[in-house]
């Protein structure tokens, strides 16, 4: 299945997405689900009843996705754990040597936004750089897990755009400056459970476009941890929680690599997509004063 959350009545629902139609869940099946963090967290025959209710459902059912103001899918939620330099070619690109551990760093939820919302280009620096990145989406409370068990704890996947400001994420050792600025990492559109998808959601286009020019163009094969190591890693250090969001890092490609280095405008329209996903499309906007 494919999960949105959308505006309704100024107030967020959650639907059900299929041949570009959004289903109601609540509606469909009268006391599922409110959100997507709590869908996740509920029993499996949920989803199930939602399924049979969608293609069951007449087309007059559902809202064309054209017609809807999407949100972040998961708009609540839990940690945000990213990976840096996770494709050989974007560490290389960045002059470092290719790692034999994850680099991580965390984003807070201040700094997310959904699709069509506007990514925030601040006043302090010009320097907004763009990153795709598939996202996977925890579905399980866990720790100490393998990586041949880890399908199990993974709901699905979703794709991020990790807007960075590098001037700001040179400023110390650590990057967290630079990957938190208000409004400046995207989510979604869609989040489309592991079942739909590939093991591991290997092998699928990952590419990134700038007023309809390509900039990023890789596969997530090519992902040094793919998301089955991500999450042994990971659960080796912390628990894991329904609707934690992993973003998996970025293909070679980004702005600040370019001779001459390009950045992100007012004006521009920055697209993330991935295959099997969809696409994450945002207007970039200037800091109002």
């Amino acid at each position: 299945m494919r999960y949105v959350t959308y505006e309704k009545d100024n107030a967020p629902r959650l639907g059900a997405l299929s041949d570009n139609l959004i289903f109601d869940v609540q509606t469909l099946v009268p006391g599922a689900p409110a959100t997507l963090r709590e869908l996740i967290d509920a029993d499996a025959t949920v989803q199930d009843k939602i399924a049979k209710a969608v293609a069951a459902a007449p087309k007059s059912d559902g809202l064309p996705v054209s017609d809807c103001h999407l949100l972040q899918p998961i708009t609540n939620p839990g940690k945000i754990i990213c990976l840096g330099l996770n494709y050989a070619d974007h560490a290389k690109e960045g002059g470092h040597a290719i790692p034999e551990y994850p680099a991580m760093f965390m984003r807070c939820t201040t700094s997310m936004i959904g699709p069509n919302d506007p990514m925030i280009l601040p006043q302090c620096s010009e320097q907004l750089d763009w990153e795709a990145e598939l996202t996977i989406v925890i579905g399980k409370r866990c720790r100490h897990v393998k990586k041949s068990d880890a399908a199990d704890v993974i709901f699905g996947y979703t794709a991020m755009n990790d807007g960075s400001i590098r001037e700001y994420q040179r400023k110390s050792a650590q990057w967290t400056a630079g990957k938190n600025f208000d409004g400046t990492g995207a989510l979604g559109p869609c989040v489309v459970t592991a079942d739909e998808l590939p093991k591991a959601a290997s092998g699928l286009k990952i590419q990134t476009r700038l007023n309809g020019t390509v900039m990023q163009s890789s596969n997530t094969d090519q992902m040094i941890f793919d998301a089955y190591r991500t999450v042994e890693i990971l659960s080796e250090i912390m628990t894991l929680e329904p609707g934690d969001l992993i973003a998996m890092g970025t293909p070679s490609g980004v702005g600040h690599a370019r001779r001459p280095q390009v950045w992100m405008k007012a004006g521009d329209r920055v697209e993330v997509e991935i295959e099997g996903i969809g696409m994450l499309s945002n207007l970039v906007v200037a800091e109002k004063a």
